[in-house]
């Protein structure tokens, strides 16, 4: 049985980010880049399973810049088989990633896609719902538990109310929850290890996608700035200060 792992790099999620002086976007110079956190236990839940003998095999896909080599060589060190970089230095939308996604595993066949549920920088939330939309196959979403059993998979899923626990034929989609696992760190032995493993580099035109979107980052503000906090004396204070500063009771 073979996965399929979609990983983003993402500005690490400890960096406080600046944004440009002409507001076009945020300002990535000398920042550190990471994996994006939820694509991290995406990879993470891809190895367990595979340490279960459930997944044979593991290929890493991202689409970005160059420099995303670096997080597939992060996937591999923590036990991903092989990788393929879509490499575009645009800002594609998450139909696009869909799009390329979907080819990919039309030449791959995998029984399972993993994708974290959502990228910190652009938290769109969507890529993962518009593949199974395009493959036309089940999906669990926001998932906290997955097991794989029978040619099934069986996915505990958050939801406002609580949870929800969906059964999924394979082939399936899942995006990852925080509270799924905790990601492992990578030893450094396989960290050397990852730097042989193979990777093949496409483009967009290889699968005939254009980086074209629909969307348009009009401006990027950062927010403004929170008014410090006080104490008060007392629980009438406190009330007092609600109801006429706040107005909020």
């Amino acid at each position: 049985m073979k996965a399929l792992v979609a990983v983003k790099r993402v500005v690490d999620y400890n960096v406080k980010v600046r944004v440009k002086p002409d507001h076009t976007g945020v300002d990535l110079t000398n920042v550190k880049m990471s994996m994006n956190p939820f694509c991290e236990i995406a990879v993470e839940e891809a190895v367990r399973l595979k340490e279960k003998g459930i997944i044979t095999e593991i290929v890493v896909v991202s689409v970005g810049p160059a420099a995303a080599q670096e997080q597939i060589r992060s996937a591999m060190a923590l036990g991903a088989d092989r990788g393929i970089l879509v490499q575009t230095d645009d800002n594609v939308s998450p139909l696009t990633v869909a799009k390329v996604l979907k080819a990919i595993a039309a030449q791959e066949n995998p029984e399972v896609i993993l994708l974290g549920k959502q990228a910190i920088d652009d938290d769109n939330n969507q890529a993962g719902q518009m593949l199974a939309a395009l493959m036309s196959i089940g999906q669990g979403t926001f998932a906290s538990k997955v097991t794989v059993a029978d040619g099934k998979m069986q996915v505990e899923r958050e939801i406002d109310g609580g949870a929800q626990t969906v059964a999924l034929p394979l082939p399936a989609i899942v995006t990852t929850d925080l509270r799924l696992n905790e990601p492992r760190y990578a030893a450094l032995p396989n960290i050397m290890k990852a730097r042989k493993k193979p990777m093949d580099t496409k483009t967009l035109a290889d699968f005939g996608l254009t980086s074209d979107s629909k969307l348009k980052t009009l401006k990027v503000e950062p927010p403004p700035e929170r008014k410090a906090g006080i104490k008060v004396k007392s629980v009438d204070e406190l009330v007092d200060k609600l109801k006429n500063e706040a107005k909020v009771i």
